[in-house]
C-alpha cells in the first residue's frame, strides 16, 4: 500500500512539474495586437477642480463625477449627461470636456475627428452649471480649438480657418477674421509644419483680463503643395495640403490682437524679417503679449513684449547658440506676477532654469549641475516653490524636485525608482504621479506636495497577474565604450531559458533621433506593445537590444548636438559599433545580427544596412526618411541648416545615396497616406535600389498614415515583420 501511495505521489509530482512548465503562456501577436491584452490601465480622464480638494472624472455615457481627494469617494455629480437634450447631444457621444475658469460652464466635445497628429475637429456644446442649459457652439458644424475667456464671457474657436467668438450670455456669435481659406490662409490654427514640429495647434491666447485675443495668421499661399492619393473610390482622390520641404518657402506668419471692447484688430510688430518663426506666444500678468521669435536656422531666439493697444514691441531677452536652440516648448518660460520671467536654457551645457530680473534684465541661475531639467511642472509663487523633473539621479530616470525661486532649499520629492510623469493640482497641494520601471508596471498615485502618497489610483494588479503567467525576461541595462571613447547606454532582453554556452541571434531596435531616448528605466521603455513583441521574440530564442547613440537626450547639450550639420554620421557609427560589441559577446551568434526601426529609426536602419559592411544580416525599415531633402523645414533645418547652406550634410548620410552598399536581407514598409514622412521617400529609395540591382522586400499599406493603424493593420504589420525575421535572422 505504501508503495502504491509512493507511486501516486511521484505521478502527482510529475504532473505538477509538467503543469508548472506549461503554465507560462506563450505571447502571441493576436494577444498583443488584436485582443490588446497587455495595455496597462490608467485612471479615467479626470480634471483637477478649482478647489483641488476635488477632481472630476468623465464617466462615459453617464456624466461627470466629482470625487474627494482625501477619502476617495464620489461626492457629487458635476453634470448628468442623460439630463441634457438627447435630440441635440447623445450622452454616449461625449468624448471629452473642459471647465471654464470658475467652473460655471462645461465645454462638451463629441464625435471628435482627427485632422493631423495633434489637431482635431468636433461638435462642441457649452452647459451652464446653474441651469444645465445646453448651448450648441456654431450649431451643426465641427469646430476646432474651443477655449473659454478668463472672465467667462466668451468662447473662442476656429471654423474653416477663421476665428470666431460666442458670447456665452446671449449666445450671439461674432466672426473675427474673414480671409481664412483652405491651403491659403489660416487664422487661430497652426499650419502643418508648426503643428508637427512646434507641437501645438491652438494658435490664439486670451489675455488675463479677457479683453484681448491674440492670434496667429498663417499665409501659406506661396508654400508648395503635396498630394497624397487616397485609394478608396473608382478614381483615387487627392489629399492636397501645404508642406514646406527643407530649403523651400514657409508660411508668412503674423501675430494679431483683437480688442473685444472696440472690436478692432491690431498687428503686432515682430520685425521686418518674414522668413522666421514665432514658436510661442503668452500673456503676462500685466496684459502684455510676450512672443518667442526665432530665426529660420533656429540658432537665435528673442523674447519680445508687445503693447496690445498699439502692437509696438521691444526685446526682453536674446539667446544664441553655436548649433541650435533646444525646442521651444510651453514650459520654456513662465512670467511671475512681479514681471520677472523664469527661463529654461542649456547655455551652460545642460538644460537649467534661470530667473530674468525685470528691472536689471540680468539672468540668474536657479538650478545648476551636470544634469538636465527635463520639464517645468509648475510654479507656486505663494509658497516660493518651483517644481520640475530632472535627470539628476540618472539620465535613465526622471524625478520630481522642488526649489525656491532663488535657487535654495532644493528637495527631491519622488523616491521610487523609474521614470515619473507628474500632473499638479491648481494650488500645487497635490500631484498625480505616474511612474514605472523595467520590472514594475505603471503605478498612478495621488501625492501631496511633500511627496507623501495619499492613495494609489491605479496599480495595474490585473495586468500584473497576467504578466506573472507569461514568464517574462527581465531587461538588463548595460553600457560599452566605442573605439573613440564614448560611453553608450543600452538594454537587453535575453530568452528566459538563456544559456551562456549557446549562441543567440540578436535584433537591435533603434530610433536614435535628436533628443530622443529609448534606454530608460520604465515599463516597456515607453513602448508597451513593442516591448511585448520583443518578449515574444525572446521566447522564440532571440536576444533583443537597444542602444542610445550620440544625438539622443538626457545627457546634456554636447552629447545631443554633436550631430549638428551631419545627421546620421555619429548615430550610424555608434549603432554599427554597438553591433560589433555584441558580436564579441560569447553568447551571441556574430553572423546573425539584425536591426529595425520606425521613422528616424527606419532611416537609421537603412543607413546601417548600407554603411555597416555586412555587420547586419537583416533589417526592417518602417516609414523611413531616405533623403533629408524630402522632409520638412523646421525639423530638418534645425539640425542640418538649409540644403543651400549645407548640401554635403544632406547628401553624405542620406540612404538614397548609398543604395549600392546595401547588404543583407532588407524589408521596407510604408503607409501610402503618410503625411509626415511621405511615401515619396520609399519610392525614390526603391528606384535607387533597383538601379543598384539590389534585391529586397517591400510592403505598402494603402491610405495608412505614419502610425500605420486601423482595424487589424498593426497585427498584419507585426506578422509581416515577425515572419521576415524568422526567415532571415
Amino acid at each position: 500500500m505504501k508503495k502504491i501511495v509512493s507511486i501516486v505521489s511521484v505521478i502527482l509530482l510529475l504532473c505538477q512539474i509538467c503543469l508548472g512548465q506549461f503554465s507560462a503562456r506563450p505571447i502571441t501577436l493576436e494577444s498583443i495586437w488584436i485582443f490588446g491584452e497587455y495595455y496597462p490601465d490608467y485612471p479615467s480622464e479626470f480634471r483637477w477642480m478649482q478647489d483641488d480638494k476635488y477632481y472630476s472624472v468623465l464617466e462615459v455615457g453617464q456624466g461627470i463625477g466629482k470625487y474627494s481627494v482625501e477619502n476617495e469617494r464620489r461626492v457629487d455629480e458635476v453634470l448628468d449627461f442623460t439630463s441634457l437634450d438627447q435630440s441635440v447631444l447623445a450622452a454616449k457621444d461625449i468624448a471629452s470636456y473642459d471647465f471654464s475658469p470658475s467652473e460655471s460652464y462645461v465645454l462638451l466635445k463629441s464625435d471628435i475627428e482627427s485632422i493631423y497628429r495633434r489637431s482635431s475637429k468636433e461638435y462642441c456644446f457649452v452647459v451652464s452649471g446653474d441651469n444645465q442649459q445646453l448651448l450648441p457652439i456654431h450649431p451643426g458644424h465641427k469646430i476646432t480649438n474651443a477655449s473659454f475667456s478668463p472672465n467667462e464671457n466668451n468662447l473662442a474657436f476656429v471654423f474653416e480657418n477663421n476665428l470666431y467668438l460666442t458670447d456665452l450670455r446671449s449666445g450671439k456669435e461674432i466672426q473675427i477674421t474673414f480671409d481664412g481659406k483652405q491651403n491659403e490662409v489660416i487664422n487661430g490654427l497652426t499650419d502643418w509644419v508648426y503643428e508637427e514640429e512646434f507641437a501645438f495647434v491652438d494658435a490664439f491666447r486670451w489675455s488675463p483680463n479677457g479683453r484681448y485675443l491674440a492670434f496667429y495668421r498663417f499665409d501659406e499661399t506661396h508654400v508648395n503643395e503635396f498630394n497624397i492619393p487616397i485609394y478608396e473610390d473608382l478614381y483615387p482622390q487627392l489629399n492636397t495640403f501645404k508642406y514646406p520641404k527643407a530649403g523651400e518657402d514657409n508660411s508668412f506668419v503674423s501675430i494679431h490682437i483683437y480688442d473685444l471692447q472696440n472690436q478692432k484688430t491690431t498687428t503686432v510688430d515682430i520685425g521686418s524679417e518674414t522668413d522666421q518663426y514665432i514658436p510661442r506666444i503668452k500673456w503676462t500678468w500685466d496684459n502684455e503679449l510676450a512672443l518667442m521669435r526665432m530665426n529660420r536656422l533656429q540658432n537665435q531666439l528673442d523674447v519680445l513684449l508687445a503693447d496690445p493697444k498699439t502692437g509696438d514691441s521691444w526685446n526682453l531677452l536674446r539667446e544664441v547658440s553655436d548649433t541650435y536652440i533646444r525646442e521651444a516648448t510651453d514650459d520654456k518660460w513662465y512670467f511671475l506676477e512681479n514681471g520677472d520671467m523664469i527661463w529654461m536654457s542649456e547655455k551652460d551645457g545642460f538644460n537649467h532654469l534661470y530667473r530674468l530680473d525685470s528691472n536689471s534684465s540680468k539672468l540668474k541661475p536657479i538650478t545648476s549641475g551636470s544634469f538636465d531639467v527635463d520639464e517645468l511642472v509648475g510654479i507656486d509663487e505663494l509658497n516660493d516653490r518651483i517644481y520640475y523633473l530632472s535627470t539628476e539621479d540618472s539620465p535613465l530616470e526622471r524625478h520630481l524636485y522642488c526649489i525656491s525661486l532663488k535657487g535654495k532649499k532644493k528637495r527631491k520629492l519622488t523616491t521610487a525608482p523609474g521614470m515619473h510623469e507628474i500632473e499638479a493640482s491648481s494650488s500645487f497641494r497635490y500631484f498625480v504621479d505616474l511612474y514605472s520601471t523595467t520590472t514594475q508596471l505603471p503605478i498612478t498615485e495621488l501625492k501631496n506636495n511633500e511627496g507623501e502618497t495619499i492613495k494609489v489610483l491605479e496599480n495595474n494588479q490585473r495586468l500584473s497577474k497576467k504578466m506573472d503567467r507569461l514568464d517574462l525576461a527581465q531587461p538588463e541595462f548595460y553600457s560599452f565604450s566605442t573605439p573613440d571613447g564614448v560611453d553608450l547606454n543600452g538594454w537587453m532582453i535575453k530568452p528566459t531559458d538563456f544559456d551562456a554556452n549557446r549562441k543567440y541571434p540578436v535584433l537591435m531596435f533603434v530610433y536614435g533621433g535628436p533628443g530622443d531616448q529609448k534606454v530608460v528605466n520604465s515599463w516597456g521603455h515607453g513602448r508597451s506593445q513593442d516591448y511585448m513583441w520583443f518578449q515574444m521574440l525572446a521566447q522564440q530564442g532571440y536576444i533583443v537590444s537597444c542602444i542610445d547613440n550620440r544625438g539622443t537626450g538626457g545627457r546634456g547639450r554636447d552629447f545631443r548636438a554633436i550631430t549638428y550639420g551631419q545627421l546620421g554620421k555619429y548615430e550610424t557609427y555608434d549603432q554599427i559599433e554597438a553591433a560589433k560589441y555584441l558580436q564579441k559577446q560569447s553568447y551571441v551568434d556574430p553572423d546573425r545580427i539584425g536591426i529595425w526601426g520606425w521613422s528616424y529609426g527606419g532611416y537609421m536602419t537603412s543607413l546601417c544596412m548600407s554603411k555597416g559592411r555586412g555587420v547586419f544580416k537583416a533589417g526592417i525599415a518602417v516609414a523611413p526618411v531616405t533623403n533629408w531633402r524630402f522632409y520638412d523645414t523646421i525639423y530638418t533645418e534645425r539640425y542640418l541648416k538649409r540644403p543651400q547652406d549645407n548640401p554635403k550634410g544632406y547628401d553624405n548620410n542620406s540612404p538614397i545615396n548609398f543604395a549600392k552598399d546595401l547588404q543583407g536581407a532588407y524589408l521596407l514598409i510604408h503607409g501610402t497616406g503618410d503625411d509626415n514622412v511621405h511615401v515619396q521617400n520609399s519610392m525614390e529609395w526603391v528606384n535607387a535600389l533597383i538601379k543598384a540591382n539590389k534585391q529586397f522586400e517591400m510592403f505598402f499599406y494603402p491610405n495608412r498614415r505614419h502610425g500605420i493603424t486601423g482595424g487589424i493593420t498593426r497585427f498584419h504589420l507585426y506578422q509581416k515583420m515577425t515572419d521576415f525575421l524568422l526567415n532571415n535572422l
